[in-house]
């Protein structure tokens, strides 16, 4: 893999850009069949969903499967770590390259602490409420509602929430209050329109009983390599357009008319930061057997954890 960093065009530190090569199929692996899709760790299923027919929402069935592949954060490592991201995403970056059991194969990511769920909570709103608010409900079942979250807000867990007085929780919050407390790491899945948390579900629990913002770090796929050199083809030509259409105009115009460089450059730089760190859909694998075979999974899953059948 090849990581780099991904930087603003004033220089602040946005994610790290991940480059991944020969790994076909990641461990945790999300398998669609019609509408209905199936997440699966090392063959485990850890979520099955099925999006209501006015695709207005999903309903989900969550399992008890699902085992973070970071290990244990110890407390002095989040205190030598306190306050830089950036060292937090290349340690995070390294287990998701790591484990077999990570949602990553190959193709161009991003791992951002630039969530977008950071830029909707309203000034008046304490972080406890909003970051409350921001989670999906619902053990093992739940419903993500599409029409009324309209900008990819929720944040579902892979496994319940553990509560204030947990005893991991307990010492997270002192972290949290410290200002040392480790980020949550979040993939955003296309097909689910929202974030699974990957690790750190007693560290939001945490953040939310301090009531400060947690750390994050989102991870989603940004523009496949294979159309990475067309794409800056077609940004550096659409500059070039500029700069001969601004000569133009000047010539005609005179000197009021601006530097066609001085106007199409910051979109050129735009351009190119958006190749690094735009949200692409997530890929998702055909089920082999299809619907069938994800009702005989449902099946299966409800009768070994005492559900009512899906």
């Amino acid at each position: 893999m090849q990581r780099s960093d991904v930087t603003r065009d004033d220089g602040t530190w946005v994610g790290l850009s991940l480059d991944v090569h020969d790994r076909d199929q990641p461990g945790l692996c999300v398998f669609a069949a019609g509408p209905r899709l199936l997440v699966s760790q090392l063959s485990q299923p850890v979520l099955l969903a099925v999006a209501d027919e006015q695709l207005q929402g999903v309903d989900f069935w969550r399992t008890d499967e699902y085992h973070s592949f970071v290990p244990p954060l110890r407390a002095d490592v989040g205190r030598a770590l306190a306050g830089s991201t950036e060292r937090w995403a290349h340690r995070f970056a390294q287990y998701l390259v790591d484990s077999p059991a990570s949602p990553l194969h190959g193709g161009r990511w991003l791992l951002s602490c630039d969530s977008p769920l950071r830029r909707w909570r309203h000034a008046d709103t304490s972080h406890a409420e909003y970051w409350s608010s921001m989670l999906v409900d619902g053990h093992p079942d739940g419903y993500i509602d599409w029409f009324f979250h309209s900008h990819s807000w929720e944040v579902l867990p892979l496994r319940p929430m553990p509560d204030a007085d947990d005893s991991r929780v307990k010492a997270y919050r002192k972290q949290a209050r410290e200002g040392t407390l480790p980020p949550v790491l979040l993939w955003w899945v296309s097909g689910l329109d929202c974030h699974l948390i990957l690790d750190g579900h007693a560290r939001l629990a945490a953040a939310i009983a301090e009531s400060v913002e947690p750390p994050l770090l989102q991870l989603h796929r940004t523009v496949p390599r294979d159309d990475l050199a067309a794409r800056i083809k077609e940004a550096v030509g659409f500059y070039e357009d500029e700069l001969a259409r601004f000569a133009e105009l000047r010539a005609v115009h005179g000197p009021t008319v601006p530097d066609g460089a001085a106007t199409a450059g910051p979109q050129l730089v735009r351009l190119f930061h958006d190749l690094n760190t735009t949200e692409q859909l997530t890929w998702a694998w055909p089920l082999p057997g299809g619907e069938d075979q994800w009702r005989r999974i449902a099946r299966e899953v409800t009768a070994s954890q005492g559900w009512p059948r899906i």
